[in-house]
């Protein structure tokens, strides 16, 4: 049944917090499995295949529980408890690692990442309560880009409890967990929700898999949803692999370079994810997400050309290519992307899909970490050829968007969250 009749107008606080919550989020991804953990796995000479592991554990749990919670929030209409049990869930995690054996460490990221990955669910669902179909775009990608200075707290955290503050990795993750909370309260108060339909059965963990296969199938009626989704998954799956902590792994042991010269490096890369997620809200909404998105991979393609390039001609300047031109592209992919989600999904299911969506994406954890993990650690090959399997997976992702059509809908009242 209907909880009200026309929406809101979202509040500017509603708004702000929302961009925060990003910068927050940022500050774990960069500053915990982006750099740090990297940078402490690298230091006690673990394989990188512990990485790999730890995300393909956190990526199947994830592939199953996201679209639960995400068709749960549909159920009850509402997102933001989900949202607050699972960033506390991560701070709590985070704040654990390197503070005892390894296995301990691993457990804590794996469990981390899965809170992570499913609060993200909600969150991004959350854009059609602090947005109008006008702003959406701009809104999006203020999102990103402010939450690109995470990313700057993470690495700042980092560096203050490492080189000024001596207190090791451990004091570092717990800095960052304090980091990510503090950014991440304003959305647990200020984000309200607009009234929707909900009533629906509550789904219960038992009927996951169930669940699953019919939100495929209910997917599937609704055209663009399951292209998109399946090019998403090969172009996510280099994204994620690379700034998972891979390319900080790539940069200090293939090219030979220390993490001054990677943090300087993804300094760099910060500032063009700021502009390019900053910058793309414009282009987005005058020629449309899918656009923008086909274009920003062609940069991808680009920038993981050039790290290959750094590392068989030995030109390590070329490394330096890595960090604007990726980092514009990451922050407008991200802006474009979720965009592209709630042009083709009908908002009455929108949290639904949006679980779909994150299982797309960790699926993809699965299979770049897993892919990387077979060729170097198990066939023995160099770092080269993983990063060259990345750009392939990226243009196979490139090449699968091209059939979606990312025009405005005009949905049947069924499928609208809010009564006409």
């Amino acid at each position: 049944m209907s909880r009200g009749g026309l929406a809101p107008s979202p509040s500017r606080l509603a708004t702000t917090s929302w961009v925060v919550y990003d910068l927050a989020n940022t500050i774990f991804a960069l500053g915990v499995v982006g750099l740090y953990f990297s940078d402490w796995l690298v230091s006690e000479g673990h394989p990188d295949s512990y990485l790999a592991g730890v995300q393909v554990a956190a990526a199947i749990v994830v592939v199953f529980l996201a679209p639960w919670a995400g068709a749960r929030s549909d159920a009850l209409g509402k997102r933001v408890p989900t949202l607050i049990v699972t960033t506390v869930l991560a701070v709590a995690a985070t704040s654990v690692l390197a503070a005892g054996p390894v296995w301990l460490t691993l457990a804590a990221l794996w469990v981390a990442m899965i809170a992570v990955n499913t609060g993200s669910v909600v969150y991004d669902a959350l854009l059609v309560d602090v947005s109008t179909e006008s702003t959406r775009g701009r809104i999006s990608g203020l999102g990103v880009g402010v939450g690109y200075f995470g990313s700057v707290f993470g690495l700042i955290l980092g560096l203050v409890a490492l080189d000024v503050l001596d207190w090791g990795y451990e004091g570092a993750f717990r800095l960052i967990a304090a980091g990510f909370l503090v950014f991440a309260l304003p959305a647990f108060f200020f984000i309200r929700e607009r009234p929707g339909v909900a009533g629906d059965p509550l789904p219960t963990i038992g009927d996951i898999v169930a669940r699953l296969v019919r939100s495929w199938r209910k997917a599937r009626g609704y055209d663009g949803v399951v292209p998109f989704l399946v090019g998403r998954f090969f172009y996510t799956d280099a994204i994620n692999t690379l700034i998972g902590g891979f390319l900080a792994i790539f940069v200090i042991d293939e090219l030979g370079l220390d993490r001054s010269f990677f943090t300087a490096l993804m300094g760099v890369a910060i500032g063009g994810a700021i502009i390019g997620g900053l910058g793309s809200g414009p282009f987005i909404e005058r020629w449309g997400p899918m656009r923008v998105l086909r274009v920003v991979l062609i940069m991808w393609i680009v920038a993981i050309g050039a790290g290959i390039g750094a590392a068989v001609t030995g030109l390590t300047d070329l490394a330096w290519a890595i960090g604007p031109l990726g980092g514009l592209a990451l922050g407008a992919t991200w802006s474009a992307d979720r965009v592209v989600m709630i042009r083709v999904s009908p908002p009455r299911h929108l949290g639904e899909f949006y679980g779909l969506y994150a299982t797309v994406g960790r699926f993809a954890t699965i299979a770049g970490p897993l892919v990387w993990a077979l060729i170097v650690d198990v066939a023995h090959l160099p770092r080269t050829v993983a990063m060259a399997a990345l750009g392939v997976f990226v243009i196979i992702g490139w090449v699968i968007t091209g059939r979606v059509d990312d025009g405005v809908r005009k949905w049947a009242n069924q499928d609208r969250l809010v009564e006409p």
